[in-house]
């Protein structure tokens, strides 16, 4: 991240840094948010094509933060890459606004870097594409409570929060989850072995079949991620983000696997291991995003247009919730989010229910007296 830092310093015209923190139950987390916009001066983005991407999701994917740099590096200028033509991207991005989570998973990350480098979980023990409410807590025959915690709720975990909570305020037309352990071009659903009907899923198997020709020479697997991958997944962020978001253009791509790799051997298995490997993956991959950054406006259509997300929320997703403190290193305002703590929610539900359980007896009391009353005649005897 230092890296990643030291390139937002270098490039103020054209990269911001936000840092959002969050905690609950003594567990803290933050996750850094690059914006790339080559016209900082317009205030308001929403007429812009809108591209968010988080890589680092599981701490033992090293190498998906390494694609990150890499592609900020490129959107800075201070790389290239060699068929690129300048004019034609600078076009491109003038209509764009990125938002990129190089590391999503930090507390995860630390626990590889100590030397636990099989650890995919947070910091808590927690698998954060588990934690997403679209189905969540459903567990397969082949569920593996160390691989695949969802934790105690949905959003129950800070990094989930935050990043919940930048996708509905960024409300953007394409999304991509980053991971690796294998080399894959996913898209809606992981929880079923289905894709979603219709228009928007014939784009998204159009992108996905460009990039699988152009940049990962036909060997990347294709289809949804319940399909394709071998097993369902419940919870995850790509689902949300294609049925409560409402992204048009919502993936998750595998971008690495050594397949002869064993179980024990976690940093082969999801990371390359040699320089030539190294720099082909950056290289393929960093590649494949400018792709997307191209054709991903022209396949949506001009006007950019989507469903707007739905702003109302139940009082979980209100109450299910923690302290966010957002943070700019450029002096922008601190935001604290409107979040409580799950007992909240626990406590709240019971109040309800106790008030409509009150009502209804003093409704059924008053009834009873009214009927129970005796007849006077207003006539005198």
């Amino acid at each position: 991240m230092e890296e990643i830092k030291a390139l937002v310093i270098r490039h103020p015209d054209k990269l911001t840094l936000d840092t959002i923190k969050a905690r609950n139950k003594g567990y803290s987390a933050e996750i850094d948010v690059i914006t790339y916009c080559r016209r900082r001066q317009e205030a308001n983005d929403k007429p812009k094509f809108r591209i968010l991407l988080s890589f680092g999701q599981h701490g033992r994917e090293l190498i998906t933060s390494e694609v990150a740099l890499r592609i900020l590096s490129i959107l800075s200028k201070e790389k290239f890459l060699p068929d690129l033509d300048l004019a034609s991207l600078d076009q491109t991005l003038d209509n764009l606004v990125i938002k990129v989570v190089p590391m999503e998973n930090l507390n995860g990350r630390r626990l590889v870097e100590a030397g636990d480098l099989c650890e995919r979980r947070n910091g808590r023990g927690v698998d954060l594409n588990r934690n997403w409410s679209v189905d969540w807590g459903k567990k397969e025959k082949d569920y593996d409570p160390y691989e695949e915690n969802p934790g105690t709720a949905p959003f129950s975990e800070p990094e989930a929060q935050i990043m919940r909570k930048i996708a509905v305020s960024f409300d953007p037309h394409i999304w991509v989850n980053i991971h690796s352990g294998m080399e894959a071009l996913f898209m809606p659903y992981d929880h079923k072995n289905t894709t979603p009907d219709g228009v928007p899923s014939q784009k998204m198997k159009s992108l996905l079949e460009e990039l699988n020709q152009l940049h990962c020479q036909k060997r990347c697997m294709i289809g949804s991620g319940g399909g394709s991958v071998g097993y369902l997944a419940h919870g995850t962020a790509t689902d949300f983000m294609f049925d409560i978001v409402k992204v048009p253009m919502a993936f998750t791509f595998e971008i690495y696997g050594d397949v002869a790799a064993t179980s024990r051997d976690c940093f082969k298995m999801f990371n390359p291991t040699d320089f030539g490997t190294f720099n082909r993956v950056l290289h393929e991959w960093s590649a494949a995003f400018f792709t997307i950054f191209k054709l991903g406006p022209n396949l949506l259509g001009s006007n950019y247009s989507k469903p707007a997300v739905d702003k109302w929320v139940s009082i979980d997703e209100y109450l299910d919730g923690y302290l966010v403190e957002r943070s700019s290193r450029y002096g922008k305002k601190t935001e604290v989010l409107d979040l409580g703590m799950q007992e909240i929610r626990t406590y709240f539900r019971l109040f309800l229910l106790s008030s409509i359980l009150l009502l209804f007896m003093f409704c059924s009391r008053i009834s009873k007296s009214k009927f129970s009353r005796p007849i006077v005649s207003a006539i005198p005897l």
